[in-house]
């Protein structure tokens, strides 16, 4: 009796073939959970006075964005107008500058270009009205200094020449003129804002426009220039000290001038990859850096938005523009900043939440304390922005009322609002990446209701920023699995040649049940 070879291929796909039964059989224990993610709050439109927040609103809806940006940035915006121009009064010698940092983070293709230019294009039309009006003095000024130059220039030849009786009379009268001459100051013309600058262009535009100046961008780039870009070593004191309002001394032109309270702004919206980066510079953490800016990361609606959403009125539009412009240039001549004080009430305010915020900086127990740095700064940073807000109320004349506990209890709001933001945004700088990516996936599968699913579809509905190639996804499923929410299914071999199966996961009953 004779018998036929065993074909060992067939034998082990036989195999495979009971396991991945077994495998869809075997019962499904409790998934032990992933670290919860921070759940972030809302942002509290209602805090603008109603020209900014009907705006805000408006905005998020035409460009169907998360109503966060726009907000962020009014912030950004409210600070290029009265940065450097306005100061709050807190108590004692205790006073708040009016100049703020905002970052927004949100994934590529949610029209980040387009929120941003609605906000701040206003802005450039103020800087070209400022131009404009200060035309006239800085011809003015040039041909004054030109002329002055020009006589000191002809009484030094005129005393280079004279004779020995007469010369230092004409010298003494030349050395005079020259005096005068290097007296005549020509004014820059305004500026309020920049974009991605060198620390250096920065800095010398802060001594050109008094100490004021913002940068509003888009993009990240900043901060590659911040870490080095084009000196190979981070250059970060102008920020830290334009944010502060801290003594900065500016070498330009040849001669050394000192800005004694720098009004620095910054607005950016960036991808999220950017915050990661920032935690990265060197000394960015230890200087202070990360601790000076509101960090703004909303949720993308990206998949979720209307195809014909509702468009800004034009009244609304209107009044914006027309409201922002005010308040920009009723304190664009200010010299010494306006001073807004602070309503013995909203001072009862700030005390009530700087008391709630202490306990929260306790090193054992204190949900603040590995964020220190950062939250240190939130008694100062909430009345910068009480001082924005009882602008955006009051734009032409601000200074002349206290801002009232009203003002105070939004600006809490608002601080609210970053601090819950801030925590998410120094997990992500500090990140695990494997269970960041493990939360995403573990978001599509409840999305999507799957009973399995292979990795090529995966890898079809995931984002290729935050997974560029199949490696990327690998330790997600592995850690998923680890913790029961999916099983791998043995690939089985079917010979022959051409691309191997994709590797198949069965998902737990679970991530079905739109409940759990």
């Amino acid at each position: 009796m004779s018998t036929q070879p065993v074909d060992s291929s067939e034998l082990w796909a036989g195999f495979e073939a009971l396991d991945a039964v077994a495998a869809a059989d075997a019962p499904w224990e409790e998934p032990i959970p992933l670290t919860a993610r921070r759940e972030l709050p809302a942002f509290p439109t209602e805090v603008f006075p109603a020209w900014l927040g009907e705006y805000v609103r408006a905005v998020a809806e035409e460009t169907q964005t998360p109503v966060d940006m726009a907000g962020s940035l009014a912030l950004a915006v409210l600070g290029t107008a009265a940065g450097g121009r306005a100061v709050v009064h807190v108590r004692g010698r205790w006073r708040e500058p009016t100049n703020v940092f905002v970052v927004v983070a949100l994934p590529p293709g949610n029209r980040k270009s387009a929120v941003f230019n609605l906000m701040a294009n206003p802005l450039y039309r103020c800087e070209a009205l400022l131009v404009a009006q200060s035309a006239g003095r800085i011809v003015e000024a040039e041909i004054t200094s030109k002329l002055a130059k020009e006589v000191a220039d002809n009484a030094a030849t005129k005393a280079a020449r004279a004779d020995a009786d007469k010369r230092d009379q004409l010298v003494a009268e030349a050395i005079g003129l020259a005096q005068a001459a290097e007296a005549v100051t020509v004014p820059a013309k305004p500026r309020l804002l920049a974009d991605d600058a060198t620390p250096e262009v920065i800095a010398s535009l802060l001594a050109e426009q008094g100490g004021r100046l913002s940068v509003m961008s888009a993009e990240g780039g900043i901060f590659d220039i911040i870490a080095g870009r084009y000196s190979g070593t981070p250059n970060m004191d102008v920020f830290l000290r334009g944010q502060a309002g801290d003594r900065l001394r500016v070498d330009r032109r040849g001669r050394e001038e000192f800005i004694e309270s720098p009004a620095l702004t910054m607005g950016l919206t960036v991808q999220p990859s950017v915050l990661e980066d920032i935690g990265r510079i060197k000394g960015a953490g230890d200087r202070g850096l990360l601790a000076r800016f509101f960090y703004s990361l909303p949720a993308s609606l990206v998949g979720h938005r209307k195809i014909l959403p509702d468009p800004i009125p034009d009244q609304v539009a209107a009044t914006y523009e027309e409201t922002l412009t005010a308040l920009t240039m009723s304190l664009a001549d200010w010299t010494d900043p306006a001073v807004l004080q602070l309503s013995p009430e909203a001072g009862d305010v700030l005390v009530a939440y700087e008391k709630r915020q202490e306990p929260r900086l306790r090193q054992r127990g204190g949900d603040l304390a590995h964020v220190g740095n950062w939250a240190n700064k939130l008694g100062g940073a909430t009345c910068r922005l009480a001082g924005l807000l009882h602008l955006a109320a009051h734009p032409t004349n601000g200074h002349t009322q206290p801002i009232t506990a009203d003002t105070m209890h939004a600006a809490v709001k608002l601080s609210d609002y970053f601090t819950g933001h801030a925590l998410a945004v120094f997990d992500l700088m500090g990140a695990d990446h494997t269970a960041n990516r493990a939360h995403t996936v573990l978001e599509l599968l409840r999305t999507q209701q799957w009973s399995e699913v292979s990795k090529r579809d995966l890898m079809v509905k995931l984002s290729r920023s935050e997974f560029p190639t199949v490696a990327d996804l690998d330790p997600a499923l592995n850690l998923l699995e680890d913790h029961g929410y999916i099983r791998c299914q043995p690939v089985l071999r079917t010979g022959g040649r051409g691309r191997p199966p994709s590797p198949r996961y069965l998902i737990h009953p679970q991530l079905s049940d739109p409940a759990i």
